[in-house]
């Protein structure tokens, strides 16, 4: 086996290759063995499992992935670490690499049997608009997601409301699953070193979600409309965006008992689905 647990193991492999890193990739291979084993126990593999991996890199990750589970499908951009992986992964009968950018990927047809393990090191440019995509549109695919991103991200994942860190993501995701920052991790079991630091978060998605919205769609396009003017009360705002009188959303505060002159930063998910049910059931369709 190929190692890859010091920047030097990594380094020399790249120079064999003849590769030079492109940042706009946001190519920071881990290199720390203990936590590529923290990233393994946290997604709870097992034997039976199919993984997929968005991606791999040089395949430190991919390695500890295909020897716990049946099969890992790890998809990478960078077509230049093809020959690097096809050596780091010569023991592995288990692993396909495909070459594809991640957002062009075809999610649906790699959980045609049953929904799959998400376990990846997220390229930090393309984790926001990977979860929107997950989650809003292919949740059913995925039993679970264990994913490295930057800790600030990370950390809106999580966040509540009422600060700097709460928006659209956060409501996305804490409605459309269970979520929680498994562990930090430091920007010095990188190679090459990130200007920021880490965390890895574990997501749940929800077949059924808590919290009943009306119709799915339009409480996203509520939520996104509240939160791309956060500093406008949700009267305001919602009146700008969606087709509701002010008689109309009035009345939906006085039902719903949320005071329509606060900034939607400070609803909860609760009040969000509320909000949504109520103005969606009340106009039939949007």
């Amino acid at each position: 086996m190929v190692k890859l647990s010091t920047p030097t193991d990594v380094a020399k492999l790249l120079a064999q290759h003849g590769i030079r890193l492109k940042k706009k990739w946001g190519q920071n291979f881990l290199v720390d063995e203990n936590i590529l084993r923290k990233i393994v126990h946290t997604a709870n593999l097992e034997q039976t499992d199919t993984v997929l991996e968005i991606g791999p890199g040089i395949g430190s990750l991919t390695q500890k992935l295909a020897e716990k589970v049946k099969a890992v499908t790890a998809v990478e951009i960078d077509a230049r670490l093809f020959s690097v992986l096809q050596a780091t992964l010569a023991d592995y009968d288990n692993v396909e690499l495909v070459h594809q950018d991640a957002m062009d990927f075809d999610w649906r047809a790699h959980c045609a049997q049953k929904p799959v393990k998400l376990v990846a090191n997220l390229p930090y440019n393309v984790a926001t608009p990977l979860f929107y995509r997950w989650l809003k549109e292919y949740r059913d695919c995925f039993s679970l997601f264990v994913c490295m991103v930057q800790k600030e991200v990370a950390q809106r994942i999580v966040a509540p409301p009422g600060g700097k860190a709460y928006g659209s993501l956060a409501v996305l995701c804490q409605y459309a699953g269970r979520c929680e920052i498994a562990f930090n991790v430091p920007r010095t079991v990188f190679f090459p070193r990130p200007d920021v630091s880490s965390a890895v978060v574990r997501i749940t998605p929800l077949t059924n979600p808590s919290y009943d919205v009306g119709d799915e769609r339009f409480f996203f396009r509520l939520v996104d409309a509240v939160f791309a003017q956060r500093r406008k009360t949700l009267f305001n705002t919602l009146h700008a965006a969606l087709p509701f009188s002010k008689e109309e959303l009035a009345d939906a505060g006085a039902a719903t008992g949320i005071d329509m002159s606060r900034r939607g930063e400070t609803l909860s998910v609760e009040e969000f689905a509320k909000i949504s049910r109520l103005l969606y059931t009340r106009k039939g369709s949007i």
